[in-house]
């Protein structure tokens, strides 16, 4: 027998014996195939799929921590300066449907003031769908016009109501028209009379809401946005009118607002002003006067110097002869880093004084 006989005997004989115990052999599963994250970017930069779904995530946020000097809103403060840190988480989701993409957005806020003070709040949360959006966000009498400003203190002069519920719907024609209409949660402030009596909150036996109602039309560098809001509970309202013009070196915007009736304050002609705003040097309070009167007035123009480098300014005056003027600059040294020093000046009519504020804000966005 040779050496060549010998090796295939003995291979056969292996394959035999292996044959004959296959019913006993123990066999590995297969491994699972891997499944990575998938990027889903047909709702933007950050979005991607919750595995196993059909529905985009994404996960986003801020952290800001800025010392204020003085305090823009309230003459009489005597706190020289104030720190304040805030950290902000942003979960957003997206999935496709017949009637377009059902989304939501929910923005959750803490904030730490001063060492003495901090608290958690539900900023926003809301789903949309086909147009309709319904849960907590910022009053669409502020939203459809673009707020007031590219500053941080854009409201010291009132420009509307914020977090609120509602149920709204807004229209794109897509060719530059839009319109908005919106019920809004009349209960969203506490029960009060403020400001001596001119600007009454009180719920009592009230079920109606808030009503918005805006359209605008956008063509080229302009746009024009006009928006009105209703107050249930006074049975008064507001109404502004926005221009824009973007003209590449530099930005700028003009608004004015009407209060149906200017002896009362309302959620949409308000005051964010403390009481003093609108008080004598004799002590006689004139609570109309913390807000707009029969109207107020907005401007801003904003310059960007280049990539990292923008100037601010927004002016605004009201019929009760209150006046704020207020700068900034916007300074991203990195992606998704901001400095901005800002200064405020306010001058009280009826006080017969001046207040003037400072914010340094650092901010990381992510």
């Amino acid at each position: 027998m040779n050496i060549k006989s010998l090796l295939l005997g003995s291979a056969a004989a292996l394959a035999a014996a292996s044959g004959a115990h296959a019913a006993d052999a123990i066999v590995a599963a297969e491994p699972e195939p891997l499944e990575y994250v998938r990027i889903c970017d047909a709702y933007g930069a950050g979005y991607f799929f919750i595995p196993g779904t059909e529905t985009c995530l994404k996960v986003g946020g801020k952290v800001r921590t800025e010392g204020e000097w003085y305090d823009a809103y309230n003459r009489t403060s005597k706190v020289g300066t104030l720190w304040h840190t805030r950290a902000e988480l942003n979960v957003d989701t997206a999935t496709d449907t017949e009637y377009g993409p059902l989304k939501t957005e929910t923005i959750v806020r803490w904030d730490w003031n001063d060492g003495n003070d901090t608290k958690t709040n539900l900023l926003w949360s809301y789903i949309s769908l086909g147009g309709f959006t319904v849960g907590k966000t910022d009053s669409y009498y502020n939203q459809f016009v673009g707020y007031a400003g590219d500053v941080i203190n854009d409201d010291v002069i009132y420009d509307g109501p914020y977090e609120l519920n509602q149920l709204t719907y807004n229209y794109d024609a897509g060719n530059g028209f839009t319109a908005v209409v919106s019920l809004e949660d009349s209960n969203s402030s506490s029960d009060a009379s403020s400001y001596d009596g001119a600007w009454v909150t009180s719920k009592a036996n009230h079920y109606a809401p808030n009503v918005v109602a805006g359209a605008g039309y956008k063509a080229g560098a302009w746009q024009f946005r006009v928006v009105g809001g209703y107050d249930s509970i006074v049975e008064e309202g507001a109404i502004k009118a926005r221009v824009d013009a973007d003209f590449g070196a530099f930005s700028a915007f003009l608004m004015g607002g009407w209060n149906t009736d200017g002896d009362k304050l309302n959620q949409y002609a308000g005051s964010n002003q403390n009481v003093s705003a609108c008080t004598a040097p004799d002590g006689t309070v004139h609570g109309a006067k913390c807000g707009w009167g029969d109207w107020a007035v907005w401007g801003g123009v904003g310059v960007p110097f280049n990539d990292k480098l923008k100037w601010n300014l927004q002016l605004a005056y009201t019929d009760s002869k209150m006046f704020e003027a207020t700068t900034n600059l916007k300074f991203n040294p990195v992606k998704n880093l901001l400095v901005e020093p800002e200064v405020t000046y306010v001058h009280y009519d009826v006080a017969k004084d001046d207040t003037v504020a400072g914010i340094l804000r650092f901010e990381r966005n992510f």
